[in-house]
């Protein structure tokens, strides 16, 4: 029996989230999942861990439906001026437009952080692709990874191949026994977020290396919110039929 293991939800986009033990899934994902970004003040953008890498060394959680910020030495950052003094320029935390998506960045090349590319992601929610809602990944491609390296939301077990979840692109899921239910339409493409360190993890180009040669660049899979309900960990993942089906 495949049984999630793990629910994560990362309440700022690019900050570290919190590990739940259920969760709401409701039009846009996990409820409260990306809600939240860094907007540059100057750009426009909004930073991830790509173009501002100290963003990985923050966790974020919800409180009353608004994230609480604090940095890896314990600081809390607790308005604008806490951010940018933080990241040693101005930005503001701003909640997803309903009509607006956000503007994200990525270097093309990942050994030197050049080559930088932009695009405008999904309306309602700080996702980078419109085809992500809810992500997928098991225990057997975390291997022996730290899965805070993939801000991935839901890790599930009884997957014994690694990439296993591959086969559920194009595929109707069940999750739990309250009606929650999903389409996988994509595998997850990787990028250079995953070498960067982390509270408790140092710098690995290796990480992309190996998912890049063994896996095609891709580690997870993407999912669209067909109905939503209660979900917890321990609750089963059931394959419901082909998405056309």
């Amino acid at each position: 029996m495949i049984t999630i293991s793990t629910l994560w939800r990362f309440p700022v986009k690019s900050i570290g989230g919190e590990s739940l033990e259920a969760a709401t899934v409701g039009p846009f994902g996990i409820d409260g999942d990306r809600a939240f970004g860094i907007r540059d003040t100057e750009t426009g953008n909004i930073l991830t861990g790509r173009r501002a890498p100290a963003l990985l060394m923050a966790t974020a959680r919800l409180v009353d439906g608004s994230p609480v910020i604090t940095t890896d030495r314990g600081d809390r950052l607790d308005d604008d001026a806490a951010l940018s003094a933080w990241l040693g320029h101005g930005v503001e935390l701003v909640e997803a437009d309903p009509e607006l998506g956000g503007t994200f960045e990525n270097p093309m090349n990942v050994e030197h952080d050049t080559d930088w590319i932009s695009w405008t992601g999904p309306t309602g929610v700080f996702h980078d692709s419109g085809r992500t809602q809810v992500s997928l990944m098991s225990t057997a491609s975390v291997g022996e990874w730290d899965d805070r390296r993939f801000r991935t939301n839901v890790i599930v077990d009884g997957i014994e191949a690694a990439a296993g979840e591959d086969a559920w692109v194009g595929h109707r899921l069940g999750l739990g026994d309250d009606g929650v239910e999903v389409t996988v339409g994509k595998r997850i493409d990787r990028c250079v977020m995953v070498t960067r360190p982390q509270p408790g993890l140092d710098r690995d180009l290796d990480v992309y290396r190996t998912i890049r040669d063994q896996r095609g660049n891709c580690l997870a899979v993407g999912s669209l919110v067909a109905s939503g309900g209660r979900v917890a960990v321990g609750d089963a993942v059931t394959v419901l039929g082909p998405i056309d089906g």
